[in-house]
């Protein structure tokens, strides 16, 4: 028996949100609207995200002893995540730079702060976490070496979901482990090379041949695709919206698919699922915010 559906294990920082009627090419200054600050960063997110439509929810962070650090706290105690992997202090907490042009597409700058601190030996310290926990999802908002670890710490028959967003290269050790890797393009690129195909059954082919268990790719309005390593490549619909702002829905779906794994779905049933819960957080404004709950899921 598992106290909790799912442990998050990454990053926590306070978005700071301009509202632009174009993003800026290099070099170039545009004026924005008034400066809005959210709860968000990806483990923050996913957190918020998995509670708010029902499931046990850890979350195993660092944030700063400063005002934004009390936001983020209070974030997640209101939407029922349970805090204590929560670390405080060490450097101020981490900041997102966010633009979100009239479509709802946004540019990122991540200053990591106190993400950056979160290191292999706090993870080790939240053992009991981990063989409480079903399913651990993870990030790459924090340092790799402390990504390894999580890998290390997982309980015997548990589960790693693993968005490697910001992507870089990833060691063997951590692929291995992935069940699923969950990519989008870009994501895809830059782990397995240029040279991955055209098509997105074929950057999922690419994907399995380095060692995760099964990937998913995100593909936007498109759905996603499951690929599983002795499975069919399954294509899963996404729900029309209209879109207001696309923040967090990444992690929505992240943190969905997360969950009904845990609940013992299979990974395209899952998928599907995470699907609804990415379009039905792209219909309203900010990352925590705009996360649905299980019966808004349902009426979507």
């Amino acid at each position: 028996m598992y106290d909790y559906d799912l442990l998050v294990v990454g990053s926590a920082n306070a978005d700071l949100v301009v509202r632009v009627e174009r993003r800026p090419a290099a070099g170039e200054t545009v004026l924005g609207s008034d400066l809005v600050v959210h709860p968000g960063g990806k483990g923050a997110n996913q957190a918020v995200a998995a509670a708010r439509l029902g499931a046990r929810t850890a979350l195993l962070a660092r944030v700063g002893d400063d005002g934004h650090g009390r936001l983020l706290l209070d974030a997640q105690r209101a939407a029922g995540v349970d805090t204590v992997g929560v670390l405080v202090g060490g450097a101020p907490t981490g900041v997102a730079l966010i633009t979100v042009d009239p479509s709802g597409d946004n540019s990122i700058v991540v200053s990591p702060g106190a993400n950056g601190r979160l290191a292999p030996e706090d993870v080790r310290a939240a053992g009991s976490l981990f063989h409480a926990s079903r399913v651990v999802s993870a990030q790459l908002e924090i340092p790799l070496e402390t990504v390894v670890e999580v890998v290390r710490s997982l309980a015997e028959g548990g589960r790693l979901v693993l968005n490697p967003s910001p992507p870089r290269p990833l060691p063997s050790e951590v692929l291995a482990a992935c069940d699923p890797l969950i990519v989008n393009e870009h994501e895809a690129r830059v782990i397995a090379g240029d040279d991955l195909g055209d098509s997105p059954e074929e950057w999922a082919t690419a994907l399995l041949a380095l060692g995760p268990r099964s990937v998913v790719i995100t593909l936007g309005a498109a759905g996603a695709l499951v690929a599983e390593r002795a499975g069919a490549r399954v294509r899963v619909p996404s729900v029309r919206v209209a879109a207001v702002d696309t923040t967090g829905a990444g992690d929505a779906f992240t943190a969905a698919l997360a969950w009904r794994l845990g609940r013992g779905e299979s990974l395209p049933e899952a998928a599907g699922y995470a699907a609804r819960v990415g379009a039905a957080a792209v219909t309203r404004a900010g990352a925590q915010e705009s996360f649905p709950t299980a019966e808004e899921v349902a009426a979507l």
